[in-house]
Order: C-alpha cells, then sequence, then structure tokens
C-alpha cells in the first residue's frame, strides 16, 4: 500500500550532457556543462513540475575516460546560489564532499544557500569516490572506504553543531537598543575530535530550516548504517522491486535502532524514463542512443562502477566474481546481482550501464513509465524517485509534460506546493535546537 499521509516525492538530477552515455550526442539534445542557461531552464522546468528537488553532483578531478560528466562541471554551490534568484520553491540540493574540506567552510557554505534561498537547500555527504583527488589537495593516499565514513560521520556532527551554534532570535539587531546579538542564544562549539577541531561560533545565523536536508547514498553496510544515522534523503541505485522493498525496509530498520522515527527518511532511486507513444518508439530511442556510444567509454563507465578493470575480460563472457570493491559499492552491488540474476554478458551489462549509469532505465508510453514508478512506490520500495533524463531539454520535458500529469490524476503527486521550505516538501520537521556551551559575552562586539 502507498505510505500513508504522504505522496511521491521527486527529484532531477542535472548534468550537462544527459545520463546516458552519449546522450548529448544525439542531434536534438543540449550540452550544457558551462551554461547557466542550460541549468537554469531545467531547474526551471522542474520547479513547474512541482519537483522536490533540483540535484547537482560533484567530484574534485576531472576525469576523461569516464562520462562525459565527469570532465568538466560547474562547482554546484555557486550555480545553486546563482538558481536561488530564478527559482522560487524548488529545493536546491548540492553534492559537497567531506575528506577534502572542513567542516566550518561547509557548514557556511550550506548555510549561506538556505539563506539566499528561504529555505531549500540540502546537502548530499559524499566521502569522495574517486582516489585521483587525493593528488589535487596533496593529500595522499586516499583515505580507505571506512576511513572516509568515519570522517565523513564527524563532519556531519560537526556541520550540525556549528548550525546550532545560533539559536532561533539570536540575531536581534534593535536599532532602538543598540542591541545586535542576544548572546544568551549564541554558543561555542569546541568540537575536538579524532579527525577536527572547531571552535565555533559559526558567523551565520540559524537558517531557515535549522539544518539543510542531509542527503546521502550509501549501499554498503558502512554506508548503510552511516545513512541511517544522518540522512533523510537517500539516493538509492536499485534494479528490481523486491531487492527495493528490502532496501528501504532495512534503512527504516536500521533508522529505527539509532532512535531515529523511521519515516524521518525518504528513500529515492534513480530512474532514467524513455517516454515515447508507443514501446516500439521507446525502444527505437534507445537503439538509436546505441549507435552514438563510444564502446571503449562505456566499458570504462561500467569498469568504474563496478570497482574493477574489465579491459581484460572477453566482452561475451560473464561478469567475474570481484572482492567488494572500495569504490562505488552501491552500484557495484547492484550491478553484480543483476548480472548474475538476468545471466548477462559483460557486453550486455556495458550496454545497460551506459544508459543510466548503473540506474534502472525505464521505457514505453507516459502511462506504462507512470505504472511502473506506482508500483514501487505502492508496493512499499520507494518514498519516491530521482529522474535521470538521458538526455536534456528533451527528455525531461516529455517526463515533465507527460508523466507527471498522469502521477497527479492519479493523486500520487502534488498539484501544487503546500511548502515553502524543502522540509516543508518532503514532511520532514525542522530540527530542534541542540544546545552547545555558552557564548563568551567577552567577545561580544554588538554596540556602536
Amino acid at each position: 500500500m502507498a505510505q500513508d499521509k504522504s505522496k511521491m516525492h521527486l527529484a532531477v538530477f542535472a548534468i550537462g550532457t544527459g545520463h546516458h552515455v552519449s546522450g548529448w550526442r544525439l542531434p536534438e539534445a543540449k550540452t550544457g556543462a558551462l551554461d547557466f542557461q542550460f541549468f537554469r531552464q531545467i531547474a526551471e522546468t522542474a520547479e513547474r513540475g512541482k519537483f522536490d528537488m533540483f540535484f547537482l553532483a560533484d567530484a574534485l578531478n576531472a576525469i576523461t575516460t569516464q562520462h562525459p560528466s565527469y570532465i568538466v562541471r560547474f562547482e554546484p554551490l555557486t550555480l545553486l546560489s546563482a538558481l536561488t534568484g530564478v527559482t522560487s520553491r524548488i529545493g536546491l540540493a548540492a553534492t559537497a564532499i567531506t575528506t577534502y574540506t572542513e567542516p566550518y567552510n561547509l557548514a557556511r557554505y550550506f548555510a549561506s544557500l538556505d539563506h539566499l534561498s528561504g529555505g531549500r537547500a540540502a546537502w548530499n555527504v559524499v566521502t569522495g569516490a574517486f582516489p585521483e583527488a587525493a593528488e589535487n589537495f596533496g593529500r595522499t593516499p586516499h583515505p580507505d572506504h571506512s576511513a572516509r565514513y568515519a570522517m565523513a560521520d564527524e563532519f556531519v556532527k560537526v556541520a550540525k553543531g556549528l548550525w546550532d551554534s545560533w539559536e532561533d532570535g539570536a540575531l536581534v539587531a534593535d536599532k532602538k537598543t543598540g542591541r545586535y546579538l542576544d548572546t544568551s542564544k549564541l554558543h561555542v562549539l569546541d568540537h575536538d575530535g579524532e579527525y577536527y577541531r572547531v571552535k565555533g561560533p559559526l558567523n551565520s545565523a540559524r537558517s531557515p530550516q535549522g539544518h539543510p536536508v542531509i542527503i546521502q547514498a550509501g549501499a554498503s553496510d558502512t554506508g548503510r548504517d552511516f545513512a541511517a544515522r544522518v540522512a533523510e534523503v537517500i539516493f538509492a541505485v536499485q534494479q528490481d522491486l523486491e531487492t527495493a522493498k528490502a532496501f528501504r525496509e532495512d534503512l527504516r530498520a536500521r533508522a529505527k535502532s539509532f532512535g531515529r522515527d523511521p519515516n524521518s527518511i525518504k528513500i529515492m532511486p534513480g530512474v532514467a524514463p524513455i517516454v515515447a507513444d508507443t514501446e516500439e518508439e521507446a525502444r527505437a530511442q534507445i537503439e538509436k542512443l546505441g549507435q552514438f556510444v563510444d564502446p571503449v567509454t562505456a566499458l570504462r563507465v561500467l569498469s568504474e562502477r563496478v570497482g574493477h578493470d574489465l579491459t581484460a575480460y572477453p566482452l561475451d563472457g560473464p561478469l567475474p566474481d570481484f572482492p567488494p570493491s572500495g569504490i562505488m559499492q552501491g552500484h557495484a552491488v547492484n550491478l553484480t546481482r543483476m548480472a548474475k540474476q538476468y545471466n548477462m554478458t559483460i557486453r550486455q551489462l556495458r550496454d545497460y550501464a551506459s544508459a543510466a549509469q548503473g540506474h534502472r532505465l525505464i521505457w514505453g508510453t507516459p502511462e506504462r513509465i507512470a505504472d511502473q514508478l506506482q508500483e514501487w512506490f505502492d508496493a512499499g520500495a520507494a518514498d519516491g524517485f530521482v529522474i535521470m533524463p538521458v538526455w536534456f531539454p528533451g527528455a525531461f520535458n516529455a517526463f515533465v509534460d507527460r508523466v507527471v500529469p498522469i502521477l497527479q490524476k492519479r493523486n500520487l503527486f502534488r498539484t501544487d506546493y503546500e511548502a515553502t521550505t524543502l522540509r516543508g516538501h518532503l514532511g520532514l520537521e525542522r530540527p530542534a535546537h541542540a544546545a552547545a556551551a555558552p557564548f563568551d559575552a567577552r567577545l561580544e562586539t554588538t554596540r556602536g
């Protein structure tokens, strides 16, 4: 049955080249990796469709041998800040990598975005999968999987502590009395941990949402525990209904074991829809996209997703049994399971993964697309979906203009925004303030 008291949530994952490895090569596709108007159009279309979120990924190195989206891209917080001026309701979500920055910086960046947007910011917490990033920050070697998650766990705690260094109403700015701050509502974090030492307070008042929404995509056992402790939205990689149901049930159970309300996390698998008038036309679109695929690049994308170099293995042979990947474990687990379940060769798995970067590919008429999303939602396999168009803008426009109205007619998705913040869209509570040490009034410089 569908989740009580809720409707489906939708986000769009925006990248300048489309999610199919060769989607950008279609004559009708636009490419806009460094084009503000390209992303503005996507955000405005998503807001017209009443989407919960506009989402940007990130990496801290240029990877010229993988999916084109890895080569060049905007710094996402900069782009989202620009989009606050041309959107008014849609949530604005960005990946920010914990391993190669500092908690004070990121806490400040996201507090600023939340203020600029009126409470629409979200942070996708990523530890950084690519070892090449280490060389850009002079921090070789790249920390292993468990160390990165331990750092991220402490990092998020510090960021939340910094956001809580201000209570609501601490910024008074009373012209009559000359009082600018109520220092009784200002707190010092004074964190001294294994990886970070941060005194605080943050130099930004408490933001509209209290804390920006936290997103995570952990799929390993360590990643699932981390997501269950801190995440409010989980971006999942799932290919079939029963596995998706088990994943959602597992995350909800883990959240409950950490003292959280299971309804405080929303599971949103990635989906790449190809919408057409008939199933035959949709398959023809897939075949057309396949004609542009560079098989070398496609195999590299698959190798990245499974965490092992596949170039030495026969394309028409089975996927070998590999040890667990330390890079993208969610993709590796799901693609490996899929290959074994459906007896897929490396060539077949390569062609599938190239269409949606390892996420679920669905195709057909608008009604069939809506049916497939509703099936997962009604079965309790998902709280919503991250839409990953194979090319922009046409594939996304088709979903917004042809599938969303069907979901709305079925009372599965909102017909208008009912809230002004992202937390409101998602049905999430505003975090209560967690008191820290009192601010030292001797540091106060609040009077002229």
